[in-house]
């Protein structure tokens, strides 16, 4: 008999394994080893571009082969990461390691909400998945944040230690997910004589008409996206635009981690609120992000660090909202191919404002 309890639980845990690790702050990381900005922009590049090519093929995958399958093959990729940046000795090797670190993203990034927006339908309790998607951020603003605090002692310890301990990481991520039951809210119809190659394209095929037929969906993946891009951009400038007003380094660790508690806020503050209309949220979310980032411009650290923190809450507040509102539209045997859309959605928006960003912060 499926049990949702123990399956929810495990998903929590396997998102606590993948998101706490040594190796959160890979910049300094890259920093340390004597790469420069522009070495680690490269990097980072290698990353958005191998994401962007994969991310909506991995959730025709996850819908075509299973969710389960591609949550483990997620870990195995990330696995793989650790090992090349542990031998790395080149730029070369530093891309292809995050090459792997961006497939193991798209594996993971629409198949973990589908399944668990399934388990709560086949139970009847799909109303409790805003706030399953609430604990989720949190825990990912936890981890993040806590990892941004470990960069200190990963930097003590080496790198080849740090991502030594993330492959342990990866190995209990995958002995969780072994027991993760394979759940899909519709049955998928019987294609098993069906070539792979077919089914694979009438996936994707079908997701296309859904987006046509249903604009609205796609309107909301725009609209939640933009958000989350330029909250995720601010943060991104908070880590170097802090130490040039004057915070002390060691208070740069933990002013991070205040506004990633800001998330946290915002995520759970949003459950409070079930029958305030998608037009209201979206509206104040994207008041408290404009908030943050005119608090970037205070000659003051500290009120700069507070307009990360409020960012950070209208942010998270969408994201659980939008993320709530998107399940509910999208049909079962196409939930993670359309939810690797919403993905694709913000890393198309985050390649197009990071160079702009860039520039506002720099000379505005």
């Amino acid at each position: 008999m499926f049990k949702i309890k123990k399956q929810i639980s495990r998903l929590y845990l396997s998102s606590v394994l993948g998101n706490l690790s040594l190796t959160g702050a890979w910049v300094a990381i890259l920093a340390a080893r004597g790469y420069s900005l522009v070495e680690i922009g490269v990097a980072e590049t290698v990353f958005h571009i191998t994401s962007l090519i994969f991310e909506i093929p991995s959730g025709i995958l996850a819908d075509v082969f299973g969710r389960k399958k591609m949550l483990i093959v997620s870990s195995i990729m990330r696995m793989i990461g650790n090992i090349v940046m542990i031998f790395s000795h080149s730029l070369f090797t530093v891309c292809l390691a995050l090459a792997f670190y961006a497939l193991s993203y798209n594996s993971a990034s629409g198949s973990g909400d589908a399944l668990a927006y399934d388990s709560l339908k086949i139970t009847k309790a799909e109303d409790e998945f805003e706030k399953y998607e609430s604990n989720q951020l949190i825990i990912y603003r936890i981890c993040s944040g806590l990892s941004t605090l470990c960069a200190g002692f990963a930097l003590f310890i080496g790198y080849r230690i740090a991502y030594s301990t993330d492959l342990i990481m990866c190995a209990l991520q995958i002995f969780v997910l072994s027991f993760l039951c394979e759940v899909y809210a519709e049955e998928p119809r019987n294609t098993t004589e069906i070539k792979i190659g077919v089914r694979l394209v009438g996936c994707f095929k079908e997701s296309i008409s859904f987006l046509r037929q249903v604009g609205k969906a796609m309107g909301i993946m725009m609209c939640n996206s933009f958000v989350g891009a330029v909250d995720i951009l601010l943060l991104f400038f908070l880590q170097a635009k802090l130490p040039e007003k004057g915070i002390p380094r060691w208070g740069l660790g933990l002013a991070l981690l205040f506004m990633e508690m800001g998330g946290v806020v915002g995520s759970r503050l949003i459950l409070k609120f079930q029958k305030l209309s998608y037009k209201w949220v979206f509206g104040l979310s994207f008041c408290l992000v404009l908030t943050g980032f005119w608090a970037e411009h205070s000659p003051m650290w500290a009120v700069m660090a507070l307009g990360g923190f409020i960012a950070a809450a209208g942010d998270d507040s969408l994201q659980v909202r939008t993320n709530a509102l998107l399940q509910d539209m999208f049909p079962s045997e196409q939930r993670a191919t359309l939810t690797s859309v919403e993905s694709f959605t913000f890393s198309v928006i985050m390649i197009v404002l990071s160079p702009f960003a860039g520039f506002v912060f720099t000379y505005w």
